[in-house]
């Protein structure tokens, strides 16, 4: 296949940026997105020129760092996926293929497609976590949890932080990542103990990184590679609401 590519090149934060075309030749269909962005550069290395910076890491759909804006859809048109899942036999021979990074103003650019996302760290930080001193791991069977509660957290834990839900969502807001976050404790008898904490400071710090409100059209259920409902979110606005109208942590325990 022979690739044309319009991709976004910003030399650092705050500096302009534009849109430059290359041409990716001789392109295998069995090849990952990644790997084809991987012969650009080093095309554009023989050449001396400067190579197109993105993220990237476990390239298994993991690790949630190859956050690209394909064609107009994060992580490109493909359902259920991350960018470094897609391959280029999802294109066409001749293809013209605009890529860009996240567009939100609280994941700011550091080069061409990088951004910083360590503002999701900060609302993690703030209060996605068990503080409580279990002693002993206990045993797996000791503590019962119906199977379809854990499976409810499970599906929660699943999110692997990439982004695309704030990059779908026209307000930018990261309600599904921290829906997520609180929502993989909240259904567990080990998360009840700082529920309310929990739900009111990671909200704070959400709000504090310029994340927006919840748009309520679903575009990043519609886009998330790991397919989190935004049932998710409706927990999260429950578990908010209940503790900023409870006293303290004690006031309610279901």
């Amino acid at each position: 296949m022979n690739i044309k590519l319009k991709i976004w090149r910003q030399a650092g934060q705050g500096k302009p940026g534009k849109f430059e075309s290359y041409e990716v030749n001789d392109v295998s269909v069995d090849m990952s997105f990644l790997e084809m962005l991987d012969v650009l550069n080093e095309n554009e290395l023989k050449k001396g020129n400067d190579p197109v910076h993105f993220d990237h890491d476990c390239r298994e759909g993991i690790c949630g760092m190859c956050s690209l804006y394909i064609n107009g859809k994060p992580h490109g048109p493909k359902h259920g996926i991350t960018t470094c899942q897609l391959h280029m036999r999802t294109f066409k021979n001749g293809e013209t293929i605009v890529v860009e990074p996240w567009r939100a103003s609280a994941f700011p650019v550091l080069k061409d497609l990088m951004v910083d996302r360590t503002a999701f760290e900060r609302i993690q930080q703030a209060g996605g976590y068990v503080t409580i001193s279990t002693g002993g791991v206990p045993d797996a069977n000791e503590i019962a949890i119906p199977k379809t509660v854990a499976d409810e957290a499970m599906d929660a834990a699943q999110c692997i932080g990439c982004g695309a839900c704030v990059a779908a969502c026209k307000n930018a807001s990261a309600m599904l990542f921290t829906a997520a976050k609180v929502s993989q404790l909240a259904v567990l008898p080990q998360g009840k103990a700082e529920r309310k904490r929990r739900a009111l400071a990671m909200l704070e710090q959400h709000d504090s990184e310029g994340f927006g409100a919840c748009t309520n059209t679903g575009a990043c259920e519609a886009v998330c590679p790991k397919e989190i409902s935004i049932t998710h979110i409706a927990r999260l606005n429950r578990e908010f609401t209940r503790a900023a109208f409870s006293g303290s942590e004690t006031d309610y325990t279901n």
